[in-house]
Order: structure tokens, then C-alpha cells, then sequence
């Protein structure tokens, strides 16, 4: 079907931001996408027959993206900052983190560990953790660094305590509250199944949700998801560049040919460069190797409300309780026994879980009719790995979800499934994605959500200095996804880094 400078093997977010700075550059790119429509899984979607909400169903805030990108590419985009960070139900009472009054803060920090060593511990945490951000942020867009630069960039205090001992052990050591401790460490496993008091990839997850762009706040995408992919598509084609999607990517090889499979058969095209936005295990299968066997661990529920639940504590709103991060038995111990039920093979009794309601921030995602008549809620599962889903799928679905919403219930004063809205065919307006399910319908093997474990974001035994984190070992084939070093969440980074290794 012919060349091209530039071949995307896998049209997300990352694939579209490489495909739209090569085609900007001059370069003849072609992007493949298996699915129906370009954006991968950061889209907007209806997931309820007759209900007009556009949910981001499977990947819901942005924290990574840099503003750079946004300007480079000159996308129609708005991001929108929380005013709260989060709240923790703790029995009647709870711990609200207010990003608009710090006196606020510091009482809710008092009224539920009885004193003010915590809120100072959080401050100076928090403190070292942003210079950390603002340090780290700009080297994401650059060649990367050695680790002793890094070293000396963020200075030794944090070297020492983010980068080289278990975030758990610094946890305990700072915090004296179980529940601070847990909101700390949530940061160390979305997405992530580790044990933060032995595991140093708790670590490596827990500095991708402080840094991003240089601040680490978790924006609420106007419009939803789909808006950030939009902008992102609408870029690489006004660029030049060429998107097919309905075509699946079944061989690649070294020289530079892709060969795709559509409606009308296979077909063959051949890139001066192939840029693979898949999962390096689906890379691996692909180029006929032995794929690795990565394991994905979260528990997606996707729910509209008819109204927010009532909590424990009354002297809180709902509204500002679940804008922000709202924490469902995250405590450091539930934690540590959530992931030791999992490690056993069982789903855990008490799924530890955090919920945040999109439309709290953006109502554009609700259908007018229901605009001040329902709130979206999006939860994430902690210590849902893959293997518990694999021997009977429907059922442990049907089972995690069922723990899941008695976790809910655990710290609400009513049942969540008073709250949930009702489709016009009488059904909930729930639904749970496993690991296994993101496996079979989107072709994450495993369900990692970040393609494979994370990596530090500085060149070390599998880096190398002056790369980009994007090689493979083959010259013509670069890595663009989430799989990259430097790659996980909704950010462009690795698109941008595979462009800038063949424009530089």
C-alpha cells in the first residue's frame, strides 16, 4: 500500500502526539489503529444504554501532560484544577485536604490524628516532594540523564527517601497516623500491585503521581477524556498526518515493513521508521518473540449517580468531599492486608478504592436533561490483580464489584446503590472493568494500565545515556506508548520523546 517516512503502529494518545510533531516536521506518517476510533483508552464513551453522559470510562484525570506539548502542538484544550485534593472518611469524622484554605486543612488534620504533627510531617512531605516535581518535570521532555545527575538535581534527602528506600518504610517513618499514611502511599499503587514497605516499584509509581509537569495536580479534562484525544487527533491530521483505524497490527519486522489486517484483508506498508504505541509485550508477539507476561491490578467502576451519597461526617459537603480524591479504607494496615488476601489469590474482604465525580468539576459531560440531576463517579480498585480474574472472569468480576461496593458502603451513611441513577431499561448505571477485561477488550496484556511496570525516568542498566527511552533493539523501530521509559498515564511524554529522537 506504499511508504512512508514514519509508520504509528497504534493510534492513543501518545501514537497521535508523535504522528502530529513528525507530520508537523515534514515527515510522511501513517497511524494504525486496531479500534473503531483514534484515542486508545483515553476517550469519552456512553456506557449506559440511553443514559447521555460521556464517561471517561477507562482513563479519567490528567496529571503528566505537559504544557509544553499542549503549546507545541496548539491543542484546544482545557484542564481544570481541583480546589480539593481529597478526603478520607475516618469513622464519623474525616480528613479533608483543602487546596483553597490551609487553616481548613490543618483542623481536619487535627480532628482526626488529635494533634498537629502530622499536618507539619504532610507540609514538609509535600514540600520536598513539589521541589522534587519542579526539579524532575522539564528532564521528562529531554534525553535522559544519568542517574547521578538526577542524584544531584533533586538533592540527597529525596534521593534517599524516594529513590533508593521502600516509600512505605519513609511513610511509617514520617506519618505516625494510620490513615495519613495510607493516603500517602495510594500515590504508590494505582495501577501498581507492590508491597510499598519492601518494593522499590512502589516507589517508581508514587514519583509519576507527584511530578506531573512540574506541580503533580491531577486536572479534570473538560469535555472528558475524549476532548484530550480529540484535540490530539485533530492536531496530527491538520499536520499531515494519515489515520486509519479498524486495522490491527499483526507483524512487524526489523527492515521497517507493518502489516496490518482491516475489513478488506491485510495489507503491508513499509516505514523508514516504525513507531509502536502497543504494549511491548504485544511488540514482542508481533516480531514472532516470546512475549513477557506483564500484570495489570486495579478494579475499574464506572457509575452515574441520581445524587451524592450522605456521609458519616455532616459538617462536610458531599460536593467538596468527592471533587477531590475521596479514599475508601485506605488506611496504611487495610492496605498491607488488602495486598496480602491478594497475594493469596483471593479478592480482597475490604478492596481499598478511591472515587472522584467528574461532573462536580465539569458538567459538560452530562446530557442537558441531566445536568443537575445526576453526578458521574469513577472508582479505582486497588490490589485487583490480574489473577484473580483469570480462572473464571464474569464471577470474579461479578465478586470484586460486589466487595467493592460493600467497601463504599463501609464508610457512607447509606448504601451507594440507593444513589445510583436508573437507564430508561430499569438496569444500574454500574459497570466493572478487571485486568482481564481491559486484556480482552483493549489488548493491555495483563490489564497494565501503564503497558508494563514502570521505570525510573533516568538512563540506568536499561537506558541508555543520551537516549531518548524510546529505543528497542532494533535502529528502525522506537517505542512511542506508555511502555517506554518515562511512559505510564495520560501525558504524550513518550510520543513526544520517540518524535524528538528521529527529528533530533
Amino acid at each position: 500500500m506504499g511508504s512512508y517516512d514514519v509508520v504509528v503502529a497504534g493510534g492513543g494518545h501518545n501514537g497521535l502526539v508523535a504522528a502530529a510533531y513528525l507530520a508537523g516536521a515534514g515527515r510522511r506518517v501513517l497511524v494504525l489503529e486496531r479500534l473503531d476510533h483514534a484515542g486508545g483508552l483515553a476517550i469519552s464513551a456512553r456506557a449506559f444504554p440511553g443514559v447521555d453522559v460521556r464517561l471517561s470510562r477507562y482513563s479519567y484525570l490528567v496529571s503528566l501532560l505537559p504544557a509544553k506539548i499542549v503549546r507545541d502542538l496548539g491543542l484546544k484544550l482545557e484542564l481544570r484544577r481541583r480546589r480539593y485534593a481529597s478526603y478520607t472518611p475516618k469513622g464519623t469524622t474525616g480528613l479533608l485536604v483543602d487546596n483553597g484554605d490551609e487553616q481548613r486543612t490543618r483542623d481536619s488534620f487535627g480532628d482526626v490524628t488529635g494533634g498537629d504533627a502530622d499536618h507539619r510531617a504532610w507540609t514538609a512531605f509535600y514540600g520536598m516532594t513539589a521541589e522534587v516535581a519542579q526539579a524532575l518535570a522539564p528532564t521528562m521532555l529531554e534525553q535522559l540523564r544519568p542517574a547521578k545527575e538526577i542524584e544531584a538535581l533533586v538533592g540527597a534527602e529525596a534521593w534517599r527517601d524516594l529513590f533508593e528506600r521502600p516509600i512505605g518504610e519513609v511513610v511509617d517513618e514520617r506519618f505516625g497516623d494510620d490513615t495519613v499514611r495510607g493516603v500517602v502511599l495510594t500515590d504508590a499503587l494505582i495501577g501498581t500491585f507492590a508491597d510499598p514497605a519492601t518494593d522499590l516499584l512502589a516507589n517508581r509509581c508514587f514519583l509519576y503521581h507527584v511530578i506531573g509537569d512540574g506541580t503533580g495536580e491531577w486536572n479534570v479534562p473538560v469535555g472528558g477524556m475524549g476532548a484530550v484525544s480529540g484535540a490530539l487527533e485533530t492536531a496530527a491530521r491538520q499536520a499531515g498526518a494519515e489515520i486509519r483505524t479498524g486495522a490491527e497490527i499483526v507483524g512487524i519486522s526489523p527492515s521497517g515493513e507493518v502489516t496490518f489486517r482491516a475489513e478488506d484483508g491485510e495489507h503491508t506498508v513499509t516505514g523508514g521508521h516504525v513507531l509502536v504505541n502497543l504494549p511491548p509485550a504485544v511488540l514482542d508477539r508481533v516480531l514472532g518473540k516470546e512475549p513477557g507476561t506483564p500484570e495489570g491490578a486495579q478494579l475499574k467502576v464506572n457509575m452515574v449517580l441520581s445524587r451524592l451519597p450522605r456521609l458519616k461526617d455532616a459538617s462536610v459537603d458531599p460536593r467538596a468531599a468527592f471533587s477531590g480524591t475521596f479514599h475508601i479504607n485506605e488506611g496504611r494496615d487495610q492496605l498491607a492486608r488488602a495486598h496480602a488476601q491478594a497475594s493469596r489469590g483471593e479478592i480482597p474482604e475490604l478492596p481499598p478504592a478511591e472515587v472522584y465525580c467528574h461532573s462536580l468539576t465539569d458538567a459538560s459531560i452530562l446530557g442537558p436533561d441531566l445536568r443537575g440531576k445526576a453526578e458521574t463517579m469513577t472508582l479505582f480498585g486497588l490490589h485487583m490483580p490480574a489473577r484473580l480474574f483469570r480462572a473464571d472472569p464474569e464471577r470474579a468480576r461479578v465478586d470484586a464489584l460486589r466487595a467493592t461496593l460493600a467497601s463504599i458502603n463501609h464508610v457512607l451513611a447509606e448504601p451507594i446503590e440507593d444513589c445510583l441513577l436508573r437507564a430508561p431499561d430499569g438496569s444500574a448505571c454500574v459497570e466493572a472493568k478487571s485486568p482481564v477485561d481491559l486484556e480482552s477488550e483493549a489488548g493491555l496484556p495483563g490489564g497494565h494500565i501503564f503497558h508494563r511496570d514502570l521505570t525510573w525516568p533516568f538512563a540506568d542498566e536499561v537506558g541508555r545515556e543520551g537516549g531518548w527511552g524510546v529505543e528497542t533493539e532494533h535502529e528502525r523501530i522506537l517505542l512511542c506508548g506508555a511502555g517506554a521509559r518515562r511512559g505510564g498515564g495520560v501525558s504524550g511524554i513518550p510520543g513526544h520523546n520517540a518524535a524528538m529522537a528521529l527529528l533530533r
